[in-house]
């Protein structure tokens, strides 16, 4: 990663060949890659690629996020998540969902090669477990 700072934000490139996914992240069954956007926004912003532990499942719990923005952009396989009010829905690559905060939901299930792109605002918030809508 290359940062310069401007203003509140600094310059950032992240390259896939220099990222690193580390398992220790909000899901065990996923692996995170930091983009830099936390560093370079100081905190304002986040945005990371999410990709599936093969083997692993998740375990469906309900949960919502306090957060101002969340937004999931899926570059391959496919997942499927269910929201509050309006069901299940199965993401495929090219497919981007916007959820809104505090919108109960769940990850159901996942293929072994997915992946995405969260961007999340701001890149610290807190994640509560909920009971089925």
């Amino acid at each position: 990663m290359s940062n310069a700072i401007f203003d509140n934000q600094a310059f950032t490139i992240s390259h896939a060949d220099d990222g690193k996914f580390i398992g220790a992240g909000l899901r065990p069954f996923f692996e995170y890659r930091d983009l830099g956007i936390n560093a370079a926004t100081a905190g304002a912003y986040g945005a990371h690629v999410i990709r599936a532990v093969p083997g692993l499942e998740s375990p469906a719990e309900w949960h919502s996020h306090d957060l101002n923005f969340q937004m999931v952009y899926v570059t391959q396989g496919w997942v499927v998540f269910e929201y509050e009010g309006t069901g299940e829905h199965t993401l495929r690559a090219g497919s981007c969902v916007l959820q809104p905060s505090g919108i109960r939901h769940r990850e159901v299930r996942h293929s072994d090669d997915m992946e995405l792109i969260e961007i999340i605002s701001p890149a610290e918030f807190a994640t509560k477990g909920e009971d089925a809508p």
